[in-house]
């Protein structure tokens, strides 16, 4: 099947050249942060968490989001997300890829990251997070796979697919969970230490990728005879809404806690993060900018997503869908990471800013990612439409 993905139109080999010209660029730039070593980036004995582990947190929750296609698909028999749950899956592969290589790039020397195996821990997080990591990319590619194969050859998957597929259920659940164990299992950072963090990962998860899917399924509307359905957009819509103001209700639910209670690690860092910070005569608010214009593209996203649902609008589905999207890739993809250091343990700013080396590899990171989704749903929709036809 694989070959389908060499046969193209022009714009669809104008996109892979341009995104292979992004990850050529990236490549020269971390060749530089080889020779040189993580100084070439803006991290700092304060920040020692910069847009490499914020961008893997983002993406973990994209690929967590392939289940709000899977679990309705696969457990409760809805038939209307038949044509798009492949499309979650290879989603969840591309970007749990994205994820490895965020991590590899922040380790520096990506040979470090043997010593996770070779050493062994299971009671740190790290351990933990690379069992469910590479677990969930490897279901999601066997299950993907054998899947789509069946379809091509016009039979029934074996049941032991259906099997693994069940257990990537609570495997999809487990990564993000995962994941912000990582940031609340750390009692000197205030801004992570809440219970709810879990679940607020979960509801973002839940609407930005879901968002993403629906996103390039219009795209492919417009640009192949794919069709999505109208049945299962609508219920996309409800899925993203719904989750969207979940996160919303857990956002506020922070800052009722921290300013309510007055407790001032907590407080600080939203204050930091909406407001600016004011320490030694000096004003810190390089964050706030994104994240009002977060919260802005949030409320806006969620109006338009159900105004769009009503309309039966692609135009203002697609919008809604990318000002969401944004709103949480700003939210956990900057401020959650980036401001829980600030202010540090001691009561000391140190604002954080990327190097133009840093956002290089981090473009092309994501130029891969989005270059091996291409392949996979170029291989998924061409089958898909053989079939049919």
């Amino acid at each position: 099947m694989i070959e389908k993905a060499l046969t193209g139109s022009k714009g669809y080999w104008a996109w892979m050249i341009f995104l292979l010209a992004i990850m050529g660029m990236g490549g020269m730039f971390y060749t530089q942060q080889w020779n040189y070593g993580l100084g070439i980036t803006g991290m700092s004995r304060d920040v020692t968490w910069g847009i490499y582990i914020s961008q893997f947190t983002f993406l973990v929750g994209v690929a967590a989001g392939g289940l709000m296609l899977v679990l309705p698909y696969y457990l409760h028999n809805y038939k209307e997300f038949g044509r798009i749950t492949i499309l979650g899956e290879f989603m969840a592969i591309a970007a749990v890829i994205m994820c490895l290589m965020f991590i590899l790039a922040d380790l520096g020397q990506p040979i470090r990251a043997l010593n996770v195996m070779l050493y062994p821990t299971p009671n740190s997080m790290l351990f933990w997070d690379m069992i469910v990591l590479n677990g969930y990319l490897f279901l999601n590619v066997v299950c993907g796979w054998a899947v789509l194969h069946a379809e091509y050859k016009g039979v029934k998957y074996s049941s032991w697919v259906k099997k693994l597929i069940l257990l990537s259920i609570p495997w999809a659940v487990s990564i993000h969970t995962v994941t912000a164990f990582l940031y609340c299992g750390l009692p000197g950072r205030h801004f992570w230490l809440t219970a709810i963090l879990a679940p607020r990962f979960l509801a973002s998860a839940f609407a930005a990728g879901p968002a993403l899917l629906l996103v390039v399924a219009l795209i492919m509307e417009r640009t192949t005879f794919f069709k999505v359905g109208q049945v299962a957009k609508d219920k996309l819509v409800t899925i993203i809404g719904y989750a969207a103001i979940i996160n919303f209700f857990f956002l506020a639910c922070e800052f009722f806690v921290g300013f309510y209670s007055n407790i001032p690690g907590h407080m600080h860092t939203l204050e930091y993060l909406f407001w600016g910070l004011s320490h030694d005569g000096h004003v810190y608010n390089n964050l706030v900018p994104f994240m009002r214009a977060s919260v802005v593209m949030g409320i806006v996203g969620i109006a338009l997503i159900f105004v769009s649902r009503s309309k039966k609008s692609d135009g203002l589905l697609a919008a809604s869908c990318v000002l969401i999207f944004l709103s949480l890739w700003i939210d956990k993809g900057l401020g959650l990471v980036l401001g829980g250091f600030v202010p540090n343990m001691l009561e000391q700013v140190t604002e954080y800013y990327p190097t133009v080396p840093e956002i290089g590899v981090t473009a092309a990171i994501w130029a891969t990612g989005f270059f091996v989704l291409t392949l996979l749903y170029k291989v998924a929709i061409s089958v898909k439409l053989e079939k049919e036809s």
